[in-house]
């Protein structure tokens, strides 16, 4: 019997230029064999050279969104992102409960790519308290690993590793640590796991279009979680197709800041 096409939901916020958000999220999904649907928890008034506004829908409308993709699709695979604030983290957790999806990928998005925070400070405990439980996986940068943990960033691998146990501790089944804030010629990741660390390294790529690379990698997985045999394969993977998106980034012509990542770099 042929496999049904993966569904795969996205919970984040709209990214008006495209290049990170939900625009990213559907863009990955799709580019890598995954049907997407997509609840938006906040409107951004956003280019590549920066946020300029803020709308976050009420969390009732957000709840009925939830509602509404969960009463009727099979969901294989959720990926969440931007969240806004604490009562818009409190409706996600809420649906996740009650709906108990498979595959949950947490994308504990805090800062735009311009600098712009994108999460309410009281809603930090909220993600850490209620959502990282539910978290099959969390894919924090080390500014963001840190927040949620009260510390310093990670300045060297063995201290990635060590925070990501520490996530772990809190309630997530397993966490990507992302290095690409290490001062480093290459991007170590490390996956931890109840099974052990995994090193996943990839060269840093020279480029000026890295708009929604953390938004990318986290849909990517999402989208493949449910397409290949364990987690590790689905990671390894999904950062194998975010390094040819950065390679190919410079095909694009998008906005005079920070351009997006090619998605769809194989195909066109």
């Amino acid at each position: 019997m042929t496999q049904p096409i993966p569904n795969v939901l996205t919970i984040a916020g709209s990214d008006s230029g495209g290049g990170a958000g939900i625009q990213a999220d559907l863009k990955a999904f799709s580019a890598l064999g995954a049907y997407g649907a997509s609840v938006i928890t906040a409107l951004t008034a956003q280019n590549t050279r920066g946020v300029t506004a803020i709308h976050t829908p009420d969390p009732a409308f957000i709840a009925a969104q939830l509602d509404a993709v969960f009463d009727d699709i099979r969901i294989d695979a959720v990926k969440i992102g931007m969240l806004a604030n604490a009562q818009v983290a409190r409706a996600v957790a809420e649906a996740l409960r009650r709906y108990r999806p498979k595959h949950v990928v947490l994308d504990t998005v805090m800062i735009s790519k311009s600098n712009h925070a994108l999460l309410a400070p009281d809603a930090v405990a909220v993600v850490r308290d209620e959502l990282l439980p539910l978290a099959d996986l969390l894919t924090p940068n080390l500014p963001e690993a840190a927040a949620l943990l009260g510390r310093s960033p990670a300045t060297d691998e063995a201290g990635m590793i060590e925070q990501g146990e520490a996530l772990r501790a809190l309630g997530a089944r397993a966490v990507l640590m992302k290095g690409g804030h290490l001062s480093a010629a290459d991007s170590p990741d490390w996956l931890v796991q109840d099974s052990g660390t995994l090193r996943l390294y990839a060269a840093r790529v020279p480029v000026k279009n890295t708009h929604g690379t953390g938004c990318t990698l986290s849909s990517a997985i999402a989208a493949l979680i449910p397409q290949r045999a364990d987690l590790a394969s689905a990671v390894a993977d999904a950062k194998t197709y975010l390094t040819g998106a950065l390679q190919a980034s410079d095909q694009l012509d998008v906005g005079q800041g920070v351009g997006p990542v090619h998605h769809f770099y194989r195909w066109w």
